[in-house]
């Protein structure tokens, strides 16, 4: 099978983790030419992305496309965010997908968008420039706008006063016009899937909160999707950089079938708790990710393909950037227990560790490396936000899945992405990254200078690799071939795995 991805951005995340999922499938995923890609705050060359996709359809290279629209009429996740491109303009590029399926009727063609974050923070790394003096007034302000949205729906018009807000009148006008356009190309994007033109569509919503500007937006586009016909078959979740590898995962099961799937939590009521940056209970997100991912749920008396154990969620706690939040032994045990019976059942076996934000626990994964379970996993994420860990971790069990069903599974694939997933969320996330955040980063996420690149990376490779050698079992052999930070700091890296 060939697959073709138009991925969020240039991060692992969103070119390396897709590739792992088709390569463990023994699929090939198609990715553009560099020169077509996103660079962090610099949009994706448009034209040439354009280009490049009409002539892989009309060469009839792909069976399948998966879009992330906002790279396709933005240029990748930030641009979507800081660019000023019109609401036409957009909607013009949108458009593409229509001629492409003109060309090739055939051509199944999945697409997520994203409904546009409104971050917490005072931090413009990612957002526009006035991000740093108005970003959570900006945050603040969606939420009231929400609010306003409910009373308008259950008390009628006028039961709402004018709202208050410091943020200037142009900065102000600024963020929701933009709001606003990629709010429409969302609507668009309804519209191309009920006319049949996009075959499975996603909107998912990118760091939001149960009250902000993000899930307000959702009410609307839910209102649109339960008014048309085929909107009962698009997905809206809590999520973001882990759709290009959810969806390749779904074109993976495409012409093998649906596999079933036993949600698992040690904790009685862990599976409704809401995760930190999120506006669902874990239960939702876990079911929504599955179905996009290709899979349903099992019913209870069935014997699943394949279960997710869910460490879940205490958002009390805080997160891993910056700070090493307290693990709690009784979760811990929990979930471990889990992962055990899990195992012992036979199934094809993931684990979500949504227990903290921006890495996974410690305790944990250190855990089940010293009882022998972890690496008998087929998956595992732990990096930042729970939609994030949840994805990946689902699309890397599917495609084992698939892969084993059309005897096609690239079994040393799978454990080459199971090993970069533990490195990373674990090893570097919540562990060597915590330690690097004051003296290497600085104490944040913003990019740092050639030297401290250097030092940083140096430490990075060491300590990995003594961690990846304590927890391979005898006679196995990998090593860290190479590691880079991408956006050249410390929030992502890439690590480069060789067998041997």
């Amino acid at each position: 099978m060939r697959i073709a991805l138009v991925p969020l951005d240039e991060r692992p995340v969103n070119v390396q983790l897709p590739r792992q999922v088709a390569a463990i499938a023994g699929a090939d995923l198609i990715l553009p030419p560099a020169d077509a890609m996103p660079d962090f705050r610099r949009p994706a060359d448009i034209a040439t992305l354009h280009d490049w996709l009409r002539g892989l359809v009309r060469l009839k290279g792909v069976d399948s496309l998966v879009v992330c629209v906002d790279t396709l009429v933005h240029g990748g996740i930030i641009p979507a965010r800081i660019t000023s491109d019109t609401t036409t303009t957009a909607l013009a590029r949108l458009d593409l997908l229509r001629e492409l399926k003109a060309v090739a009727p055939a051509l199944r063609i999945t697409a997520a968008s994203l409904i546009m974050r409104a971050s917490d923070s005072y931090s413009s790394v990612e957002e526009p420039a006035y991000w740093g003096n108005w970003g959570r007034e900006l945050h603040a302000l969606g939420g009231d706008l929400h609010r306003a949205l409910e009373a308008d729906i259950v008390e009628g018009e006028g039961a709402v006063e004018p709202l208050a807000t410091t943020v200037p009148d142009g900065v102000r006008s600024d963020f929701e016009l933009r709001r606003l356009r990629n709010h429409t190309i969302n609507l668009a994007a309804l519209a191309l899937h009920e006319e049949g033109t996009i075959d499975t569509l996603t909107l998912t919503a990118d760091d939001t909160a149960p009250y902000s500007a993000g899930s307000a937006e959702q009410v609307w586009l839910r209102h649109w999707a339960r008014a048309l016909p085929g909107g009962g078959d698009v997905l809206m979740y809590p999520g973001a950089d882990e759709v290009g590898a959810v969806l390749v995962a779904r074109a993976l099961t495409s012409d093998v079938g649906v596999p079933s799937w036993r949600i698992v939590c040690g904790e009685p009521d862990g599976l409704d708790r809401v995760p930190n940056f999120e506006n669902a209970a874990l239960r939702e997100s876990l079911a929504r990710q599955i179905v996009a991912a290709g899979g349903r749920l099992a019913e209870p008396e069935e014997s699943a393909d394949l279960v997710v154990v869910a460490h879940a969620p205490d958002p009390s706690r805080g997160d891993f950037f910056g700070t090493r939040p307290a693990s709690d032994p009784a979760a811990t045990e929990a979930t471990v227990a889990a992962v055990r019976t899990a195992l012992a059942g036979g199934s094809i076996v993931a684990l979500a560790d949504v227990r903290f934000s921006n890495g996974g626990d410690p305790d944990l994964v250190d855990r089940l490396a010293a009882e022998g379970l972890l690496l008998q996993l087929a998956s595992y994420g732990g990096w930042n936000t729970a939609g994030n860990s949840i994805g990946g971790a689902v699309a890397q069990a599917t495609a084992l899945w698939a892969g084993r069903a059309t005897g096609n599974a690239d079994e040393t694939a799978a454990r080459e992405a199971l090993l970069t997933r533990v490195l990373d969320d674990r090893a570097y996330q919540s562990g060597t990254r915590l330690a690097m955040h004051a003296a290497e980063f600085g104490g944040s996420i913003s990019p740092v200078d050639a030297d401290r690149q250097r030092v940083a990376v140096a430490r990075i490779a060491r300590e990995l690799g003594d961690y990846l050698s304590s927890i391979l079992p005898e006679g196995e052999a990998w090593r860290i071939d190479r590691v880079t930070l991408p956006w050249a700091r410390s929030f992502e890296i890439e690590i480069a795995l060789r067998q041997g």
